[in-house]
């Protein structure tokens, strides 16, 4: 029986971290699936083979084999990744934004690509996932997780003023904030933004909204039978229903209609085929 089990960490990692998740017995009749970008970064460690694989986009024959633990960076496309790979495995689902003080390096640098935790953790990737294993219960495991976390934290640990700014405003209303916006209300310059943005989210500002305009869209479909496409594509602040239409399929490979017909559960995880 698969079982699927969130947990949200206390403060102060709380401020970064959106859930873990942990899944236990999952076996999907599908054996590949797209992963949608949606501006944040994931920590994904496999509980039952030290082994994690993510395939070419345009010829699944072809893939990228990974130790047992990685850190899928933000992406601006989606990725492959193989289900067989998900039958038992723990993850930390960040913020956007939130990775950052985790890593050793800029966002940006991990921007559509998928690293090897150990590529930048060293040999304390390896003991987590030995910890993980060991570890007999879910809050066990999740405990050991933020553990292991609230050690890794580096500091300074706060954003900077203008990317908590943008990230609250391009949340919330992605359509409605420009670049512009932000850099007059928040008094930095447009070149010193785009910087301080990419190196802690990962994206440029632009990027950023146009992937939550598409995950807005995703949420506000999500379980209806019947669609209005180009009310969509209006109401969620598209210029028309081919410039929708044309975002969509470069955020997820599929029409918005392909997409719909698939009635997936998670709605960042879609079969491939």
């Amino acid at each position: 029986m698969a079982i699927f089990l969130t947990y949200r960490p206390q403060p102060p990692l709380s401020d970064f971290i959106n859930l873990f998740w942990l899944y236990q017995g999952y076996y999907p009749p599908h054996e590949l699936e797209r992963v949608l970008p949606d501006g944040s970064i994931e920590l994904i460690i496999n509980l039952e083979k030290d082994l994690i694989r993510v395939y070419d986009q345009q010829n699944y024959e072809r893939f990228q084999s990974f130790r047992g633990s990685l850190i899928s960076g933000p992406h601006s496309v989606f990725a492959v990744v193989d289900t067989a790979c998900q039958a038992s495995t723990i993850g930390v689902h960040f913020k956007p934004g939130g990775a950052f003080p985790f890593l050793k390096i800029p966002a940006n640098e991990l921007c559509n690509e998928h690293v090897s935790l150990d590529t930048l953790w060293g040999t304390k990737a390896a003991e987590l996932r030995e910890q993980l294993l060991e570890a007999e219960s879910p809050i066990a495991k999740f405990q050991i997780l933020e553990q292991s976390l609230l050690k890794t934290i580096t500091s300074p640990s706060s954003h900077h003023p203008a990317v908590v700014f943008a990230l609250k405003h391009f949340q919330a209303c992605p359509h409605q904030w420009k670049m512009a916006d932000v850099t007059e209300q928040i008094g930095i310059s447009s070149r010193r933004f785009i910087q301080v943005f990419k190196e802690e989210v990962g994206l440029t500002p632009k990027q950023f909204c146009r992937i939550q305009r598409f995950q807005n869209v995703l949420r506000v479909i999500k379980g209806r039978e019947q669609v209005d496409w180009t009310d969509m594509a209006l109401s969620c602040g598209y210029y028309d229903q081919a410039h929708f239409i044309r975002d969509f399929r470069s955020f997820s490979g599929l029409s918005p209609t392909a997409y719909h017909s698939q009635l997936v559960k998670h709605h960042n995880h879609v079969p491939f085929g």
